[in-house]
């Protein structure tokens, strides 16, 4: 009995090291699972996240963009030069807004884009009173604003970028009064939104301009709101009143040509000359308006909107104390002039 225990014991063990020796790994065995594992260990890095040194994604700022209306050509063209300069710098996002000419609407575009905490404003206010208080806010709050084209009361805000305008007033009423209508002469003017800071500034510029030729006249005014379609309205009007007109002054190019259309619907736009601001290079814009003889002059008024972006890069990347206003420069578009400056600003 002893005998055949031991020897049952004996089988047992032996079997046991046997068994033990199916389930171990050679070798080769343990290099094909360690490169299967390799293989197969998914990959956790998000797109655009280095493996190496994830802190080195680029920071993103956010600019909020309000636009007193886009009724304007002008103005259109100010948001179109503000998106090609910011495609320049991957590291803006430029949120648009349009107030539509509505104060209110304006107010409420800021105080949203304050609530988004955005890092940088650009407004043009629609009137300067009625926005002084929202731009005053987002100042107060810490958000940098650049001011384009139009002011506010006070100085609230970190940068303003525009042409002079009353030197393009000036300019304006100068050249009516000793080139235009040498001998003197009676003009209807044709103004924008009331309360705006360029057509305030614009007005008065061309009123001392005229003065140098005492025998031009303002014989009637009204306000078409920056609008073409307004102007035809106002120039209608002002054509049933006024059987002796020489010339119209409109402070924007669209509204001259509203003012030449009314004309042209009367029968009386070869009696008649007519003058605006604004000069864009586009087909319905202010220098072919001159070059086919609907305008007798425009002024050059740049947007501002490049420079715009490109303060806004100098403030919020590299860190640099903006001056705190940019003269925009001013050119006279005159028939003689006009062909040069098409190609100059890149107009067909």
């Amino acid at each position: 009995m002893k005998k055949w225990i031991t020897w049952l014991l004996a089988l047992t063990m032996t079997l046991t090291m046997v068994a033990c020796g199916t389930t171990s790994d050679t070798p080769s065995d343990t290099a094909n699972n360690q490169e299967q594992e390799e293989t197969t260990t998914p990959d956790t890095t998000t797109e655009g996240e280095s493996t190496e040194d994830s802190g080195t994604t680029e920071e993103k700022y956010i600019i909020g963009m309000s636009q007193c209306n886009l009724g304007e050509p002008w103005r259109v063209a100010m948001n179109n030069q503000i998106a090609a300069a910011a495609e320049e710098y991957p590291m803006f996002e430029v949120i648009y807004s349009d107030a539509a000419q509505d104060n209110s609407k304006q107010i409420a575009d800021i105080q949203n884009f304050i609530q988004m905490g955005v890092d940088l404003i650009i407004a043009s206010p629609n009137e300067a009173k009625p926005l002084t208080n929202v731009i005053k806010e987002a100042y107060d709050a810490g958000i940098p604003v650049i001011l384009l084209d139009r002011k506010i009361e006070g100085d609230t805000y970190t940068q303003f970028i525009g042409a002079d305008n009353v030197q393009i007033g000036y300019e304006c009423g100068k050249y009516v009064a000793e080139t235009l209508l040498p001998d003197g002469g009676k003009v209807c003017e044709i103004k924008g939104l009331e309360g705006t800071s360029g057509g305030v500034d614009r007005d008065n510029g061309f009123r001392e301009g005229i003065k140098v030729n005492p025998k031009v006249e303002i014989i009637d005014a009204n306000n078409a709101d920056w609008l073409r379609e307004k102007a035809i309205t106002v120039a209608e009007e002002m054509l049933q009143r006024h059987d002796d007109i020489d010339l119209f002054f409109a402070l924007n190019d669209p509204m001259a040509e509203g003012a030449f259309i009314a004309a042209q619907n009367a029968g009386r736009e070869e009696d008649i000359l007519f003058v605006g601001v604004d000069g864009l290079p586009t087909p319905d814009g202010g220098i072919k308006s001159v070059i086919d003889g609907r305008l007798s002059m425009s002024m050059v008024y740049p947007t501002g909107g490049r420079e715009a972006i490109e303060s806004a890069y100098q403030l919020l990347v590299e860190g640099k104390e903006l001056e705190k206003t940019i003269t925009l420069e001013s050119e006279v578009i005159t028939p003689e002039t006009a062909p040069d400056l098409l190609v100059k600003y890149g107009g067909e």
